[in-house]
């Protein structure tokens, strides 16, 4: 994935006169890898051989420490800079995870203009650390949570505003709290209040009538996507949870509510850790990644007890 985006930058780079000759031989370093790791990007050749002996070894520990180096030296030499931005970067194997950890270690000691933003889970921190123990000390570590109320107000009532239409205080209120302050739970109640409000200013009757539509929209989509990923365990697991509330919730609470021990069910909370859909605020606690997704395990499991689980149930062959 970083090859495309690699080879453009110094594409752009080799343009320029000052750093022609060094960005040649970034590109001499991204054929390297891409062969290395049997990598296609059309026309990726350009003229320029391959460095030998460098990215090359097909130890991505090894070899993309070499060809961010490279990259980076010809960033500055061109007076620029790299940003490297990575979503959902809990989804990286540990090998890729450290692979990059180990490059940003080089290029910041180098003091090489190059830095990465990345956004994932709360778990996030643990991973890096289980990947690299010096990683704590490379990152930081901000939160990206909720809005408070004021803010969460004004990211509804200034598009409004904006749109010469007003909205009373009471459907401000319902929308920050129906939200609970979550900036993409805001874009949908603020989309679909504003498609049911017939005149200004929007009242709390809207919000009510969009808060249907939002929730239904919200389970075809992004909660749904979520849910089709797990298994029937994974699914008795997370619904077991959704009875307790929103959480965080103890791991004993949670094999309790499915009538098992916890070393019993310890692996369907693992596998579920690593598929994104819950994590560790601290040991032995548990809670959603996703706002709100106990109500939605509610709704779309509204009968579901400890002894009709989602999955069957195996009964013992009778024999002849």
């Amino acid at each position: 994935m970083l090859v495309p985006k690699l080879r453009s930058l110094l594409l752009k780079l080799s343009r320029v006169e000052k750093t022609k000759d060094v960005a040649k031989r970034g590109l001499g370093v991204l054929r390297a890898f891409a062969s290395a790791f049997k990598v296609t990007v059309a026309d990726i050749e350009l003229g320029v051989a391959a460095e030998s002996g460098v990215a090359d070894s097909g130890n991505l520990e090894n070899d993309l420490p070499e060809l961010l180096l490279a990259v980076a030296e010809a960033a500055k030499v061109g007076e620029s800079a790299v940003a490297l931005f990575v979503d959902e970067v809990q989804y990286l194997s540990e090998e890729d995870l450290g692979a990059l950890i180990v490059s940003l270690h080089q290029l910041g000691q180098k003091g090489l203009p190059f830095i990465m933003f990345g956004a994932g889970l709360p778990q996030l921190a643990g991973l890096a650390g289980d990947a690299k123990s010096y990683a704590e000390r490379l990152f930081d570590y901000p939160g990206v949570g909720p809005l408070p109320d004021q803010a969460a107000r004004e990211a509804i009532k200034t598009p409004v505003v904006n749109e010469k239409a007003d909205i009373s205080d009471e459907a401000l209120a319902l929308i920050a709290s129906k939200t609970q302050g979550y900036p993409y739970f805001i874009q949908e109640w603020g989309a679909h209040t504003w498609n049911e409000a017939q005149r200004s200013p929007i009242v709390a009757a809207d919000v009510e009538r969009a808060t249907v539509k939002a929730l239904q929209h919200l389970d075809n989509g992004f909660f749904r996507v979520r849910m089709d990923r797990l298994t029937p365990r994974e699914k008795d697991y997370v619904r077991a949870m959704a009875e307790l509330g929103p959480g965080p919730h103890r791991s004993g609470e949670i094999a309790v509510t499915l009538k098992s021990d916890v070393n019993t069910v310890a692996p369907l909370r693992d596998r579920l850790i690593k598929k994104g859909m819950i994590y560790s605020p601290q040991h032995g606690d548990n809670a959603f990644t996703v706002p709100m997704f106990d109500e939605f395990m509610r709704r779309s499991m509204p009968n579901w007890t400890p002894d009709s689980p989602v999955t069957p149930s195996r009964g013992r062959k009778k024999k002849k």
